[in-house]
């Protein structure tokens, strides 16, 4: 029998601290981050297009070039990080805390979106980072509103790719590619709302990989 890459599918919740305060950072519905974000976004947006003045052209073309930019750091972060596999005693600990425990119990309905005590800290050190690339911080306003539309795409896809049942059309496909990134071979398949850099870079699942799993991944 084949090993299993998970623990446990139950959609119920498992501890992961004693501290009844860390637990309860480490949880959050999945509405949450659209809650908190819209509004978010609505004032980057109000930023660039009323003082910025950058014009509705300018303020979509930027928008656009982050929410794209955003596909390509989501791959990396997914990659890259989440995937790096540390030696250290400590750091995969660190390591289970941030992302082993998601493919320990894939279903866990209340780690399935990122909690605002890591989304938060991450969109601001980003946020700081971009400034080194823009000059205008207006630009920079249009392209951190999109940058931030693609990341709620991401986390609300996620949510929906393991508690949705769809029946055809591209979220089928997208949710497979994620069942297969879980089920089949978690070196592979890193683009969550997206295949497109998995195409790119070569960690796709090819046709065999797709109808060997077919049952499981579309469970």
């Amino acid at each position: 029998m084949a090993k299993k890459n998970y623990v446990s599918n139950s959609s119920e919740s498992i501890r992961m601290f004693k501290s009844d305060f860390l637990e309860s950072l480490s949880k959050v519905h999945f509405i949450v981050p659209v809650i908190f974000y819209v509004p978010v976004i609505l004032y980057f947006s109000w930023k660039a297009l009323g003082p910025g003045e950058l014009g509705i052209w300018n303020y979509l073309g930027f928008f656009v070039f982050g929410l794209l930019f955003w596909t390509i750091f989501e791959y990396a972060l997914h990659r890259w990080v989440f995937h790096y596999h540390p030696k250290n005693k400590f750091l995969k600990r660190v390591h289970w805390i941030f992302h082993g425990i998601h493919h320990d119990y894939p279903k866990d309905r209340l780690r399935l979106v990122m909690p605002l005590s890591a989304s938060i800290p991450l969109a601001t050190l980003v946020y700081f980072m971009f400034t080194l690339f823009f000059s205008n911080e207006f630009y920079l306003a249009s392209f951190f509103s999109g940058f931030m539309v693609g990341y709620l795409i991401y986390d609300e896809c996620h949510y929906a790719m393991h508690h949705a049942n769809f029946k055809s059309g591209i979220m089928k496909r997208i949710k497979q590619h994620h069942m297969l990134h879980h089920y089949s071979d978690p070196e592979k398949g890193f683009g969550v709302s997206s295949s497109i850099w998995d195409g790119i870079l070569g960690s796709g699942f090819g046709p065999d990989d797709k109808q060997k799993n077919k049952p499981k991944a579309e469970k």
